[in-house]
């Protein structure tokens, strides 16, 4: 059974300016914008309404039965940016956040008011400190997304609906709590339909006939008959743990209990699927409302919480709890198949690629992740694409490493421009200078030529030479075309050992 819980925001511009300039709390004023020639009020704080001002009315009309009235200029898509902005607030709270233009928010909370103690107490911290924030605040929850948005917005009572009462709790309510628009709630009232109960039983085909498919689909939405889609803000992540705290977490032990507890949770559900994670992230949701993260990946696909809890021992330094952290979130972001069979393998007598993946975790948690490159041989007569970066661990090779030829351990990326001395055409370099720096050569094999494929590009061939200066250090260099060409050069693209 899903849960929905809808937030309105009764004042939600006026609380954002309110936040913004502290003096406008003493004082009745309106947010305003120009339309057709006229300056309208689009929200009046709650001093203002006590005076009878209230948003759709000319500012002129309202300072002329409330002179003293102060009137702010509104933000082009404030509204929107607000919305947003709490959306992305409320995610500590379920991973499934909706806005719901222009004052509200809709929230599937199903399977997480059990982490703060059950429903009331859910609802009652996320008002809490939305309204510490600064924020006037109604919030319901019910089986639909439609009563919870009208039980918020017209409900006097308890803001929990009890499963399947969404019909009581509606009946007593306006048209308008069904999100019917202005037009039609209007004309039902004329009418003197005034609550929902006056017409939620009528004949279909009778309300269908004189008020048009609308009313039936928000019935049917509010009730539970039809489903109605939500647009989160972002995806709902599919391997994601959470662990809220009573007393907020100040300390590194705290932290180091919170992500043990969560591996645990994550990796039992990692082995039931057959998965391991190759990225993790931790978030840590202060009560200052800003967030400390940290992640890191894995060469293999792993489930091993052990490992990956020592992995994160190395980065538990950098996260500051300042005041407290109140709720951590794990997400494995990437996620790779684990099979229990290809798990045992890792472990038995004789296989050490387990060791040697969880090696290259420490490290790369240490040095970075991207110091630490895996390569495999391509098919390729040019040296700097004869190989590839490989993906993971498990990567197999279609190729074989050439070693019928003799190749620099050290292959430069791109070759180097160098200039050199040279006796005759075809003879092999005297002496070379690379980096402003001269090296005489004494000894050189070659040259080995190297074609360009004809089939992919027009380019000259590569006449190679493995020299040795005077130090006994050796380099491998090629005369790029024949001697006489305009576009002959001489480069440097390796270092042998």
């Amino acid at each position: 059974m899903n849960r929905f819980m809808s937030i309105w925001f009764p004042h939600l511009l006026t609380d954002a300016f309110q936040l913004e300039q502290p003096l406008l709390r003493t004082i009745p004023f309106v947010v305003a914008t120009p339309q057709r020639g006229r300056t309208v009020i689009l929200a009046a704080n709650s001093k203002a309404q006590s005076e009878g001002i209230t948003a759709g009315k000319v500012l002129a009309d309202a300072r002329a039965v409330f002179p003293a009235l102060k009137g702010v200029d509104a933000k082009e898509g404030m509204d929107n940016e607000l919305l947003q902005t709490l959306a992305k607030w409320c995610l500590r709270y379920t991973p499934d956040v909706s806005i719901d233009p222009p004052d509200g928010l809709i929230l599937n909370i199903s399977g997480c008011p059990h982490l703060w103690g059950g429903e009331p107490a859910y609802l009652k911290t996320l008002v809490f400190k939305l309204r510490a924030m600064g924020y006037d605040v109604r919030t319901a929850i019910a089986d639909t997304i439609g009563a919870a948005w009208a039980h918020a917005r017209y409900g006097k009572a308890n803001p929990i609906l009890e499963c399947g009462c969404q019909k009581e709790a509606l009946s007593c309510f306006p048209p308008a709590a069904l999100r019917l628009n202005f037009t039609l709630a209007d004309r039902l009232h004329r009418l003197g339909l005034y609550t929902i109960a006056s017409f939620i039983d009528m004949p279909r085909t009778a309300l269908r006939r004189r008020f048009g498919q609308q009313i039936l689909t928000r019935i049917d939405q509010a009730l539970g008959l039809v489903t109605e889609a939500m647009k989160p803000i972002r995806p709902i992540p599919p391997y994601e743990q959470r662990l809220p705290c009573l007393d907020p977490v100040r300390n590194a032990k705290g932290i180091e209990i919170a992500i043990q507890r969560l591996l645990a949770q994550l990796c039992q559900r990692l082995l039931k699927e057959d998965k391991g994670l190759r990225t993790v992230t931790l978030t840590c949701h202060r009560i200052d409302n800003k967030i400390q993260q940290i992640s890191f990946s894995t060469s293999r696909p792993s489930r091993n919480a052990e490992h990956l809890f020592k992995l994160f021992e190395l980065k538990i330094p950098a996260i500051s709890p300042a005041l407290g952290i109140e709720l951590f979130i794990l997400e494995a972001t990437v996620v790779e198949d684990l099979s229990a069979t290809k798990e045992m393998l890792w472990t038995m007598a004789g296989s050490d690629e387990k060791a040697v993946a969880e090696l290259l975790d420490k490290i790369g948690s240490k040095i970075g992740p991207d110091k630490i490159h895996r390569y495999l041989p391509s098919e390729h007569y040019l040296p700097e694409e004869s190989y590839k970066k490989a993906i993971n661990m498990q990567e197999k090779t279609t190729t074989q490493w050439q070693t019928d030829r003799l190749r620099p351990v050290c292959l430069l990326p791109e070759p180097q421009r160098i200039q050199v001395t040279v006796p005759l055409p075809d003879y092999p370099p005297l002496s070379f200078q690379y980096q402003k720096k001269p090296y005489k050569v004494v000894r050189a094999d070659g040259p080995e030529r190297i074609e360009q494929r004809w089939w992919e590009k027009d380019g000259p061939h590569r006449d190679y030479y493995s020299v040795e200066d005077e130090n006994g250090a050796r380099y491998w260099i090629f005369r790029s075309g024949h001697y006489d060409e305009d576009k002959s050069a001489w480069y440097l693209h390796g270092f042998f050992a």
